[in-house]
This record gives structure tokens, sequence and C-alpha cells, in this order.
């Protein structure tokens, strides 16, 4: 499934069944989509998986989806998701499932790119785990690919759409697309009979294996159908003759998992969960916390339904006092600084004092300076005849 705008679905809004609120769209794909809403009973945020409306006529489908619907509901595993409802709603049969709060291990891949054998073994330990107890129960998901994996933000993997595959498979309406889709990781017995057990989910888990080793898969071709053609007559090759660094026990583990014969693979996903167990235990892995992706789908709806953050409510309104006259506060003054620059103020005044006085004094002799001086001139001038 791929992501998309969820406000341009016409379904976005309305009511399955008249208990489940169908809010943003997740993801798309050639059957079904994936929404977030809200169990109106419960209050409760749920993810409702609504398939296309050409099935709703299909009553064989429909039984079939029934049925495994029940089955997988009855699952009770940290790996896996949980279903909490089936129904048809008009032209909309639908599936309601836990709602995994976080993204799909695609776009974790999409993100970080390949996984060291650690992180490797942490997605993987959880998805074997989600696989063994289906396998127990006697259901094969027959659709094993990273769009299939759950990461939460807490860290959690679990595995989705138990069923859906072989409900489509029985359906009149032809399954091309379904087998399309996910031929990256079809087993050899899936390609060329339809066949499928808990040997076909060994396969899509070691393909899956070499991709989070890597970042590709074995695989490539011009079309689909090429591709899942190829593991007719070829075996995939070791991880590590494409990226360096992959240990050996890795290489073994994808090698049996791939292994064209199903009888010369892993028995069923808890062998294989052994093996990897075992594998991590020999090389010391450290544990290590799954991150959710950043940029996902299941992100981006959540942004989208979020309630707006509420307003700032108002500053708080002061009454206003009245007082009577002779309650009438004093008015507060700031008293005068007595110090500036670590001199009194009092200094400042008598220096200006004392210069004023000196200025007076100089300017009174200048004057009586420059009057005698005159008088001088004066008199010397009146007698100067008198002197020649």
């Amino acid at each position: 499934m791929s992501p998309v705008d969820a406000y341009a679905d016409p379904l976005a809004g309305i009511v399955l069944d008249g208990r489940y609120r169908v809010d943003t769209m997740i993801a798309t794909g050639g059957m079904s989509a994936v929404y977030r809403g809200l169990d109106l009973r419960l209050d409760r945020p749920v993810a409702v998986k609504i398939m296309d409306s050409r099935y709703a006529g299909d009553t064989q489908f429909l039984t079939r989806f029934q049925r495994e619907a029940r089955a997988v509901a009855r699952l009770a595993h940290p790996g896996v998701v949980a279903v909490f409802d089936q129904g048809i709603d008009g032209q909309h049969p639908f599936l309601v499932m836990e709602l995994v709060e976080g993204g799909t291990l695609r776009e974790l891949l999409r993100e970080r790119g390949p996984m060291p054998p650690h992180a490797a073994a942490a997605v993987l330990g959880p998805v074997l785990g989600g696989l063994s107890a289906a396998h127990r129960a006697g259901l094969v998901h027959r659709d094993i690919k990273p769009e299939n994996v759950l990461i939460s933000d807490a860290g959690d993997v679990k595995i989705a759409d138990f069923g859906l595959v072989r409900a489509v498979a029985d359906a009149k309406i032809t399954s091309t697309s379904v087998i399309l889709g996910t031929a990256a990781y079809l087993s050899p017995e899936q390609v060329s009979t339809g066949d499928a057990g808990p040997g076909s989910d060994v396969y899509g888990v070691g393909i899956m294996t070499y991709e989070l080793l890597t970042g590709r898969t074995p695989f490539t071709g011009d079309t689909a159908l090429t591709v899942a053609y190829q593991r007719m007559d070829n075996d995939v090759p070791p991880p590590s003759s494409v990226i360096t660094g992959v240990p050996p026990q890795f290489d073994e583990l994808v090698l049996r998992a791939t292994d064209r014969d199903p009888a010369r693979r892993y028995a069923d996903a808890e062998e294989m969960g052994e093996e990897l167990a075992a594998i991590v235990e020999e090389l010391g892995l450290p544990p290590f916390r799954v991150p959710a992706p950043q940029q996902s789908a299941q992100h981006t709806s959540a942004a989208m339904t979020a309630p707006p953050p509420p307003p700032m409510p108002p500053p708080p309104r002061q009454q206003t006092r009245a007082y009577e006259r002779d309650e009438l506060p004093e008015p507060e003054y700031d008293a005068p600084a007595s110090r500036f620059a670590g001199i009194d103020i009092d200094e400042f005044y008598w220096a200006r004092q004392r210069a004023k006085r000196a200025l007076l004094f100089w300017f009174v002799a200048v004057l009586t300076l420059t009057g005698l001086v005159a008088a001088a001139a004066w008199t010397v001038g009146s007698n100067l005849p008198n002197l020649i």
C-alpha cells in the first residue's frame, strides 16, 4: 500500500455499521484502503481496512473473509496486529483492527537503508514469533513483506493482514493485482501452483531478511511477473555477496529459508525463530529497540486528525477598587540617589559653587585691571604735550 492524501477520498467521514467513524486515509492498495478511524461505542482509535466495492457481491469472498477474520481474531500474540471486528456496510466489506501508532518496515527501510545484523534480528524476532503463533493455529499469512510489518512508536513489531490474500485468491475476481504487488516475496510454489503453507511464509521472511541486510530484494526485472518467475530457476545469493560485514550465520539463515525446495527449508516460523535465537546468542548481538519511521503515513494521518490547540485564555480581569478620600495611597517617589560614580552628590554641589566663585573673582580682577589700564592711558594721553 502507498500513502495518499486522506482528504481526497469520499469515504472519509462516514460511519460504518453505525459504530466505526472513518477519518483520514493512511494508505491504499489494489484491493483495499486503510483508514484511521474511531470506535464510537468504546471511544478508541482503530484502523479500518475497507475492501474495494467489487468484492461486496462475491459470496465466496465474503464467506472466506469472515472465516479468516474470525480465525485471526482468536490469535493473541504481541507480534500480531489484533483484529476487533469485521462486516459489510453497503458496498464495502471492512475489517476493524488495532491501530499501531508508528509506521511500516518499508517506510523505515526508505528512511534508514540497510540494517546491521543486530537491528535485523530485532525486527525478525517478533515477526517470526507472530508467525509461529499463526502456524500453530493452522494459519498461513501468504503475503510476508515489509509493508505488512508495522513498527509502533514504542518499538513493538507486529504483522498485519493475515488471511486477506487467501480470501481474495478464493474469490471469483482475479487476484492478479495481489500477485503482482508481492512478486518479490512469493515462494516458488506460490508462483507455480498458487499453493502456500508455513514454508511459504518462511521463504518470504528469508527474502525480507536479505532485504533488511542489503537494502534490496534479490531478484529484479522489467515486470513483476519476470521477477516472480526468476526464483523458479535461480537461488537467492548470500547477502554477504552484496554488502560487506554480514556474518556467515546470516548467509546460512537466508539460504536455507529461501531454498527452492520447500522440504529443505525450515519447517515453519518456529524452527526459523529458534535458529535466529541461536545465531543472536552465538554472535553476542546486543538488544536493540527498533525505531518507528518518522516520516510515516500513519503519523501524517494522525496530524490531520489532531484537534487544534485550545486558544489561550484571556488574562484575568482585575476589579477596580473604589477608595475614599482619606484612603487614597500616598504617592510614591523614588528617593534621589546620594552618590554618582562613587562620589557623594554633595561634593558635586560644593564643587559647582566653588567654580562659580572662582569665575566671579577672575571676572572682577580682569575688569579692574582693564579699568586701571584705561585710566593710565587716558592720563598719559592728556599730559603728553606737557611731557614733550
